[in-house]
C-alpha cells in the first residue's frame, strides 16, 4: 500500500507518508510487534487513519467534530479496516480524558497545533501519550510558505504581515490562527525531551504551480511529486514550504 493517496491530493500527503511508512516500519522492527498502537490527533476523517490501519495497525482517531468522525467511520468501513479504528471526540488539550497516557508505538499530530491555545502544551500532551520507545508525527503550517503565497498573489501588505506577526498571520481574514518555522517546531518538540529525527517541508512547490498545468501536461504529476521529495530534506527549502513536518522519537531507558 505503497501510495494510499488519490493521485491529485499525494501532492499535499506524499512527503509525510513515506516518512511516516518508514518510521512505522522501523517501529515495528524495533518492537518485535506486526501491529502498533497509532494515536492520531486532529485526524478528521481519517486521511492517513485509514492507510495507517491499511498496513495492520490499530488506530484510534480524536477528534473534536462529530461529522468528521462519522466520515472516518464510513471511510474506514469502506477500506476494510473499521475493525482497527476507533474515533473518539475530544481535542489535544483534554487529551488524557479521552485516551491513555503512555499507550501508543506512534502519535500523529497533523494539523493541530495551529489552532490549539497553547502549542507547548499540546506538544507536551501528545507526547505524553507515547510508549517509553514511541514515535511522533509533528505536522503543522509553516511561516515561510504563506509569506510566498501572499506574495506571489500580488498581496504585498499581507505578505510583509505574515513575515512579521509572531504568530505568522497575514490579516484579519487569515483563517489559520498561527504558523511556525522549522526552528519553532523543533525546539518545541526537543523541549519535550525526544530526540529529532528527520525535518521536512511539505508542499514546496505544490501550491504554487497551476493546477491545470499538474493536470494537462503529460509526466507533470510524477515530476512534480519527485521533486517535492527532493526538496522536502533540503533545510533551504524549509523556510518556504507551506507545511512543516518533524519526525522525533522517545528512547527507551
Amino acid at each position: 500500500m505503497s501510495d494510499p493517496m488519490r493521485p491529485r491530493a499525494s501532492l499535499r500527503t506524499a512527503v509525510v507518508w513515506e516518512v511516516l511508512q518508514d518510521a512505522l516500519s522501523r517501529q515495528v522492527k524495533a518492537t518485535g510487534q506486526e501491529s502498533l498502537d497509532v494515536l492520531d490527533t486532529g485526524g478528521g476523517s481519517g486521511n492517513f487513519a485509514v492507510p495507517v490501519a491499511g498496513l495492520g495497525h490499530r488506530v484510534t482517531v480524536v477528534d473534536p467534530s462529530p461529522n468528521a468522525l462519522f466520515a472516518l467511520e464510513r471511510r474506514a468501513a469502506e477500506a476494510g479496516v473499521a475493525d482497527r479504528v476507533r474515533g473518539v471526540q475530544g481535542d489535544a488539550h483534554g487529551l488524557f480524558d479521552v485516551v491513555e497516557r503512555g499507550g501508543y508505538d506512534a502519535v500523529l499530530c497533523h494539523g493541530v497545533l495551529e489552532y490549539v491555545d497553547d502549542p507547548a502544551e499540546g506538544v507536551r500532551n501528545v507526547v505524553g501519550a507515547l510508549r517509553e520507545s514511541g514515535t511522533l508525527s509533528l505536522l503543522a503550517a509553516g511561516m515561510g510558505g504563506a509569506v510566498l503565497a501572499r506574495a506571489l498573489a500580488g498581496h504585498f501588505t499581507e505578505a510583509r504581515q505574515a513575515l512579521t506577526d509572531p504568530a505568522g498571520r497575514w490579516g484579519e481574514g487569515d483563517p489559520v490562527p498561527r504558523r511556525f518555522t522549522a526552528e519553532q517546531l523543533t525546539d518545541l518538540v526537543a523541549a519535550s525531551g525526544l530526540r529529532i529525527d528527520s525535518v521536512h517541508g511539505v508542499r514546496v512547490f505544490a501550491d504554487l504551480v497551476p493546477g491545470v498545468l499538474v493536470d494537462t501536461e503529460p509526466g507533470a504529476l510524477d515530476a512534480l511529486l519527485k521533486l517535492e521529495a527532493a526538496a522536502a530534506e533540503q533545510p533551504a527549502f524549509h523556510s518556504v514550504a507551506t507545511q512543516l513536518h518533524v519526525l522525533a522519537e522517545r528512547r527507551g531507558e
